[in-house]
């Protein structure tokens, strides 16, 4: 027999012995000493009650602590009551336990997660119906350039229309948004059931370089092509045109009597082989925007890369009259670059700036370079030139396309191909009333 029912005994005896003893007091000393002994029985049976119900207040406090995820209770007050009663707080014990250990592995998961979501290079926010923001990570704030976001409604400063397109796409489905900086952003919509609320999860990407790439995969196969098939045309023709030229000059002009016909005939033959050879070798021109070498990295100083630059091009800056001046703040920053592929990007800005400033009166170009961020430096070319007309501004990066009398559109193609295999950016803008401003963006590793 173990304790509790032991003390069950005891109290019951005790309360038969309190009990009789109460009815002998009543009869025979009278009711007052009868009533206390009353008195002490009320105590002894809520006292029985209270051990009794014992059970169900731990069962409540069990409970209670579940609700409440209070895990850290313990239950062995009453392991001396007996074997029962130790099995059940050991079993409770152990639920608990469980409850603690699932409720720390879910918090660890929340952790981790959330981790990842705040440190991904992908955009990542989510709103409920009403547009007020869940959740958003800091490449989202990144990508949107912004640095708060309560509701969704608050982005119609910063990107007009926004709010309404990613209110209104359907979960599954993608939308491509341009920003004023002319990001290209690929926007993926889900839709997910919390408690009963829906919410909208949207993952932001921006696609901006991919987009190039591609685009400038598709020149480099179209000059390929093109190549091909004018080369191909071109050189018959110009042989051809050689041995016409011979049969003319030995065969037919020792014995003509029409000297003038035949002097026309060869200036023509001589023509057309000018500029026959000037095709190929404007084709030609060509084949370094095709077969680009990969750029063979090395670690560089972006000042020795800036001050190296700027003392080649001093003299023919001087000697144009050009004020020139250079700014570095990010002095001790070093590129993980080719450093001749970015001094040629360099050097071609900075003769396009030149020939811009033909007839301004006051010429100059500055430039400066500095760290956008931790991970990424920028260089900014700026001339006081008559800036790019808006109709140029969407093509100059286009191959062949150029707004130069003698230009051959390369260039500026070349640079941003350059850049690219660099993992960075080459944009153009217009400065102010005038001048146009060429910024690079480089990553910093």
């Amino acid at each position: 027999m173990n304790k509790f029912s032991i003390n069950i005994l005891l109290r019951i005896l005790l309360l038969t012995l309190s009990t009789i003893a109460g009815v002998w007091v009543w009869s025979t000393l009278g009711p007052v000493p009868g009533l206390a002994i009353c008195i002490l029985i009320s105590m002894q049976i809520y006292g029985m009650y209270y051990y009794i119900n014992r059970v169900n207040r731990k069962l409540t406090l069990f409970l209670e602590s579940i609700r409440y995820e209070d895990f850290s209770i313990r239950f062995s007050a009453d392991n001396k009551l007996g074997k029962s009663f130790q099995a059940l707080n050991h079993q409770f014990n152990e639920v608990l336990e469980a409850f603690r250990q699932t409720r720390a592995e879910k918090e660890a998961n929340l952790k981790y997660i959330d981790t990842i979501v705040q440190h991904i290079s992908i955009g990542v926010l989510s709103f409920d119906a009403e547009g007020r923001i869940e959740l958003i990570n800091p490449a989202a704030f990144r990508l949107l350039g912004i640095y708060r976001l309560r509701n969704i409604s608050e982005l119609k400063s910063a990107h007009p229309g926004l709010p309404e397109l990613l209110l209104q796409v359907r979960s599954g489905n993608k939308i491509l948004y341009r920003t004023r900086l002319d990001q290209q952003l690929s926007m993926h919509a889900a839709t997910v059931r919390l408690q009963g609320r829906l919410v909208k999860l949207i993952s932001i990407q921006n696609i901006h370089a991919e987009l190039q790439e591609k685009e400038l995969e598709a020149w480099q196969n179209l000059t390929k092509i093109l190549r091909h098939e004018i080369m191909n045309s071109v050189t018959p023709i110009v042989s051809l045109i050689s041995t016409m030229q011979d049969i003319v000059e030995q065969d037919i002009s020792p014995g003509t009597d029409q000297p003038e016909a035949i002097a026309d005939l060869h200036e023509a033959l001589e023509t057309i082989k000018s500029r026959s050879k000037g095709i190929m070798n404007f084709v030609n021109a060509y084949r370094d925007y095709t077969t680009l070498p990969k750029p063979q990295f090395t670690h560089v100083s972006l000042k020795d890369l800036l001050t190296s630059v700027s003392n080649l091009l001093q003299p023919e800056l001087k000697q144009a009259g050009i004020y020139y001046h250079y700014q570095i703040e990010a002095a001790s920053t070093e590129l993980h670059a080719d450093v001749a592929q970015l001094q040629m990007v360099l050097i071609n800005l900075v003769k396009n700036a030149m020939d811009a400033l033909e007839q301004t009166h006051t010429p100059a170009i500055h430039v400066k370079a500095a760290l956008q961020s931790p991970a990424q430096v920028f260089i900014e070319i700026t001339d006081n030139g008559p800036g790019i007309e808006s109709e140029a501004m969407d093509k100059i990066f286009i191959p062949f396309y150029t707004t130069k009398k003698k230009g051959s559109g390369i260039g500026l193609s070349l640079s941003q191909q350059i850049i690219q295999s660099h993992g960075g950016q080459l944009k153009v803008s217009n400065t102010g009333d005038s001048g146009t401003t060429f910024l690079i963006l480089l990553p910093v590793r």
